[in-house]
């Protein structure tokens, strides 16, 4: 559920720093207080840092968001993490098909 309505709510932001960016993931501490967003963003590692400059800025207004939109004893602190499974699983299906590549050569 949270997932979902976050996604949404950084989708309508304005801030053209956030181009390419995907929640992928969201964790909550066990009291609820605090919510781990984690995200991937395709683009250079400039558009890396930038997104996380606009993200990290938009974190309140996100929480005040979630607030009026998912009915929660608390409303969660968010706490922007890069997801790095995407760009690690990218570089292992290279290396795989260089290596599937290399045997076909033989």
């Amino acid at each position: 559920m949270l997932l979902h309505e976050i996604a949404e709510i950084v989708r309508s932001l304005k801030d053209p720093r956030l181009g390419f960016v995907t929640i992928t993931g969201v964790e909550t501490t066990p009291d609820l207080r605090t919510a781990h967003v984690y995200y991937s963003v395709l683009g250079s590692a400039e558009q890396h840092e930038a997104c996380a400059a606009a993200l990290e800025a938009a974190a309140g207004h996100v929480r005040g968001e979630v607030g009026h939109r998912v009915r929660l004893k608390y409303t969660p602190a968010i706490v922007f993490s890069p997801d790095y499974g995407i760009v690690e699983g990218a570089k292992i299906s290279n290396l795989l098909r260089k290596i599937a590549n290399k045997s076909g050569q033989l």
